[in-house]
């Protein structure tokens, strides 16, 4: 059993009750605990590891109710900051006929305007015991947050904590799109693994082979690019290989890829192959397709292996 820390947004996904349509063309929304490191943090204590999130909500009801909903999991919520004026941020969800969703927007409010852009100095004391500091990229996008994020790193880095990113692409986030992929990049220097979405590779690295991309980060251990319902490659313990993904019938995507990337944490820290590591994060990811939202719909550890024994073997490794 590992302890991971979690740090970045935790928010409430507004989904579109209305799918294929655009967001000005929504007329009801349901309401989901969301916020891709929360996301993960959910996913690992289902999968039986110790959590403790990291971020910022707003003195409000939206804010109080994913405290206690993250709580009522098991998850660590002593290091969550209230702030006493800004809103608990909501995203609005909308859905493609296939399930597939991207992001409508803040309502109206600005993007920096939410409590999570306004992290604020992260204690030391949150990090002992650490095995894992898990990291998204959005909380790089405002000063506070991202100054706070980077002292999560050295706090990190001074104890020994593996530190894995997972680059959550959404430029709706970024004050200034145009300085955010430098930003990016730099963070993803100081990560020992690294997960991608597969076009999050191209826009960063122009590649999207993960031994290519080792290159660009010799420092990184672990390397994975996920392509959605196709085929992921990864570079993980000097094994590269490609994972296929579980055919399901998906009917929304939302946190499929934190269930991954809580997938591969819960593996690196049970110390398993780079090859059982995959399957078990992808067989994650496919799991949380068959139900709306992200934190509800997460898999336990039991569903997985039973998920996996039932689906049969869908590995492809390249070479050792």
């Amino acid at each position: 059993m590992s302890t991971i820390i979690c740090l970045g947004e935790v928010l409430f996904d507004l989904l579109a009750d209305q799918i294929g349509v655009s967001a000005d063309q929504v007329t009801s929304w349901t309401p989901l605990a969301g916020g891709a490191p929360a996301n993960v943090a959910c996913g690992l204590v289902k999968m039986g590891d110790r959590t403790r999130f990291i971020g910022c909500a707003g003195d409000d009801q939206p804010g109080r109710d994913l405290t206690a909903k993250l709580q009522s999991i098991g998850v660590d919520v002593s290091g969550i900051q209230i702030h006493p004026n800004a809103p608990t941020r909501q995203v609005q969800v909308v859905r493609d006929l296939a399930g597939d969703r991207s992001f409508g927007g803040f309502g109206g409010l600005p993007a920096d305007h939410f409590a999570d852009a306004m992290l604020s100095e992260v204690s030391a004391e949150l990090f002992v015991g650490a095995d894992f500091l898990q990291l998204g990229t959005l909380a790089l996008a405002y000063p506070a947050s991202a100054a706070s994020t980077w002292r999560a790193v050295e706090l990190a880095k001074a104890q020994g904590i593996k530190i894995l990113v997972d680059v959550n692409w959404r430029p709706s986030f970024w004050p200034d799109p145009a300085v955010a992929l430098a930003t990016i990049r730099n963070l993803l220097a100081q990560a020992d693994f690294v997960k991608f979405a597969k076009e999050e590779a191209e826009l960063l690295y122009g590649d999207t082979v993960p031994q290519n991309l080792c290159q660009h980060l010799p420092q990184a251990q672990g390397i994975v690019i996920t392509d959605g319902g196709n085929v992921g490659k990864y570079w993980l313990h000097g094994v590269q290989g490609e994972q296929a993904a579980f055919a399901v019938a998906a009917i929304d995507t939302t946190g499929a890829g934190d269930a991954f990337v809580a997938g591969m944490l819960h593996q690196l820290g049970a110390g398993k192959s780079a090859v059982e590591t995959v399957k078990y994060a992808a067989a994650a990811g496919a799991l949380t397709t068959l139900k709306p939202g992200a934190i509800d719909a997460q898999p336990t550890h039991a569903e997985i292996l039973n998920f996996m024994r039932n689906s049969g073997e869908q590995l492809i490794i390249l070479n050792n």
